[in-house]
C-alpha cells in the first residue's frame, strides 16, 4: 500500500496462574490490519519484569512505528481504560512469569518520576462512547508489568523516539476468565478488538486532542 505506515501494537501473556490473557487475543486479532493507512505489527511481550524493556525498545528499533499503543488485562475493572499516566515504579503485589516479584524499584533508574501518555485520550473515549462500549480515562496503570512497558514507551519517546507517540489501554477479564474470579465485571472478546482497533484509528488521526472533563473524585 503506498504511503503506508507501521502502528506497533502490543499485549501480554497469561499470568498470575491464568491461561488467557485477552490482550494477547486483540493483538493476534489485529496483527497485519491496515489501519488508518498504517499495517498493525502486532506482538505479545512476556509478563515478566526483567526482558520486556530491552524487548520493546528492540521491536521500535525493528519497526520504526509511528504509534506504539500496548494493551493489558485489567481484573476487576468494567470497561475499556485508557491509560492517562506511567509512574516510575515498580511495586508487584504478585509475582511475574519468571517468579521475580520487584517491591518498589524503579523502571528506569534515573529517569522522571512519570510521563503523561502521548496520545490523544480524550479523543479516544469520546470515540468508544459514541460506540457505546464502555470505557473510561484512568489515572492509574497499577505497578506492574503493563505500567512498566508505558512508562519505558513513554521514555523512550522523551528521549530517543520523539516523532513516535506511545500511550496504553486496559482491557477487563474475558467472560471465561470471570467466571473463575468470583463473578468479576467481563466484557466480550470482539468487543475489546473492535474498541483496541477505535483507539488506534483515533490516535492514528488525531494529533490535537479534545477538551472536556473525564476526571475523577476519588
Amino acid at each position: 500500500m503506498k504511503g503506508e505506515q507501521t502502528a506497533l501494537l502490543l499485549g501480554f501473556e497469561p499470568f498470575n496462574g491464568d491461561n488467557v490473557n485477552p490482550s494477547q487475543q486483540i493483538v493476534d486479532a489485529l496483527a497485519g490490519a491496515i489501519v488508518a493507512a498504517h499495517r498493525v505489527a502486532a506482538c505479545t511481550l512476556p509478563t515478566e519484569f526483567a526482558r520486556v524493556v530491552a524487548m520493546t525498545s528492540d521491536l521500535i528499533a525493528k519497526y520504526r512505528p509511528s504509534l506504539v499503543l500496548a494493551v493489558g488485562q485489567a481484573g476487576g475493572r468494567d470497561g475499556i481504560s485508557i491509560e492517562r499516566i506511567a509512574v516510575n515504579v515498580i511495586d508487584a503485589r504478585v509475582a511475574d512469569n519468571a517468579g521475580d516479584q520487584p517491591v518498589d524499584a524503579p523502571v528506569i533508574d534515573g529517569a522522571p518520576n512519570a510521563y503523561f501518555s502521548t496520545l490523544p485520550i480524550k479523543a479516544m473515549l469520546r470515540a468508544l462512547q459514541n460506540a457505546r462500549i464502555s470505557a473510561e480515562i484512568s489515572n492509574t496503570a497499577g505497578t506492574f508489568v503493563c505500567n512498566q512497558v508505558f512508562y519505558a514507551l513513554a521514555h523512550l519517546v522523551a528521549t530517543r523516539h520523539p516523532d513516535m507517540r506511545s500511550g496504553f489501554v486496559h482491557v477487563p477479564f474475558l467472560p471465561e476468565q470471570a467466571r473463575r474470579h468470583a463473578g468479576a465485571p467481563s466484557m466480550e472478546l470482539q468487543t475489546m478488538i473492535d474498541a483496541t482497533r477505535l483507539c488506534l484509528e483515533v490516535a492514528l488521526t488525531t494529533r490535537d486532542d479534545l477538551h472536556f472533563a473525564a476526571g475523577a473524585t476519588h
